[in-house]
């Protein structure tokens, strides 16, 4: 792709020049010359009355898809422990294998974790790719990325999911550029062309203003990494069969430039945000960190867990593993309770599809109001701890 100037039809006049954002022209023996800085934004061509300036576009060409089928979830796990989201992609691409009337498959990479396997039938593959081997006890990129594109071009699957976890932000663009695929991150929502047999992957954009519908028509497989919490949990059925297919990989292959020395747990989190029922969130009102002790008294009365938005954690007030909204986790718990939360498009994007919401804040035309079930507006340094004193009446506690 490139850019140039048709110097039969260029007379000099400048408008190309006054309409570049990047200063990238310059007017030289009554042409005009297109420098380095130009960043193909376009411009220029629009500008131009007379067509002297093109950008000159190479042709995608399409990669032979013909040979590829069905939908494989990437079964990701932590000591053996399958990620929640896992079962959520299972729910979701057995919808989508049936649209194709095709197969849906896992692929299960880790050491001794065979057993598990037989879980992920139960939740509907039809059968399960399984790599053992001490290299892959814990996730690392050399290692996982090189087993899963290495299954891919052999098994030749039409769409790969994984989740929009540390792992999966990390595994899923570099496998797609190993594949020289598309991908499409952090999606809501997965429905299949039946026409054209295609992805049809939504994400938000624009900070959560629009809602994208991405596909991938010219590459395989079409790569989606979907967020925790926001399609159903697939359903367990213990008469379900299905296949474990075991790959053995040469030690080499497992080679990696990088090796965990130790993992530091987050003992900060005591309820993950990603598996809570309940999350009582605290924002930039609660006025400083030390009166986030409010939130988490309500917390551990409720044996929630303890959410954030994004100001107060730029703000230090708490860690980034607290915090929810399109830069944060995507949560969907059957109680949220905001405490101080305006409610930026941002922290809407990871929390909104909550069963209940519960919204303290002393602002009545706070945005937050818009999608809470019930809204308190009043002080929370008074509403919060009189609802701390009431559901420990109520629990007993």
């Amino acid at each position: 792709m490139g850019i140039k100037v048709i110097l039969d039809k260029c007379t000099g006049c400048k408008l190309c020049l006054k309409s570049c954002p990047y200063n990238a022209i310059s007017i030289s023996e009554k042409k005009a010359v297109i420098g380095s800085s130009c960043t193909l934004c376009g411009f220029c061509v629009e500008a131009c009355k007379l067509e002297a300036i093109v950008i000159e576009k190479e042709e995608a060409k399409a990669a032979d898809i013909a040979d590829y089928s069905g939908v494989w979830v990437f079964a990701e796990q932590r000591w053996g422990r399958i990620a929640p989201v896992v079962y959520e992609l299972l729910g979701e691409g057995r919808k989508l294998a049936d649209a194709l009337e095709t197969r849906l498959s896992a692929a299960l990479l880790g050491e001794n974790v065979k057993e598990k396997a037989s879980d992920l039938i139960t939740h509907g593959a039809d059968e399960v790719y399984l790599v053992e081997s001490k290299f892959l006890e814990s996730y690392l990129d050399d290692a996982y990325s090189r087993v899963i594109v290495d299954m891919v071009r052999e098994h030749k699957p039409s769409i790969l999911l994984m989740g929009a976890t540390a792992i999966g932000r990390s595994l899923a663009p570099k496998v797609a550029a190993m594949l020289e695929t598309g991908l499409t991150a952090d999606c809501t929502a997965l429905e299949i062309d039946t026409e054209k047999k295609l992805l049809l992957q939504t994400r938000p954009a624009f900070g959560g203003n629009i809602m994208a519908t991405i596909i991938c028509p010219n590459r395989r497989p079409q790569i989606a990494t979907v967020r925790p919490r926001v399609m159903k949990r697939a359903s367990r059925n213990e008469k379900k069969r299905g296949e474990i297919i075991e790959k053995k990989m040469k030690p080499e292959d497992l080679s990696s430039r990088t090796r965990v020395l130790d993992f530091v747990e987050d003992l900060t989190e005591k309820v993950k945000l990603e598996e809570a029922d309940i999350i009582v969130s605290g924002g930039r009102g609660l006025g400083g960190p030390e009166n986030f002790k409010l939130v988490e008294e309500l917390a551990d009365v409720l044996e929630a867990a303890v959410g954030a938005s994004r100001a107060t954690v730029d703000a230090g007030w708490i860690p980034y593993s607290h915090q929810v909204g399109q830069t944060g986790k995507t949560v969907c718990p059957k109680l949220y309770i905001a405490c101080g939360i305006s409610g930026a498009i941002q922290h809407l994007a990871g929390m909104q599809t909550s069963d209940v919401i519960v919204a303290v804040n002393k602002d009545p035309e706070a945005p937050i109001f818009q999608v809470a079930t019930y809204g308190i507006v009043g002080d929370l340094f008074e509403v919060i701890p009189a609802l701390t004193a009431k559901f420990k009446e109520m629990l007993g506690g």
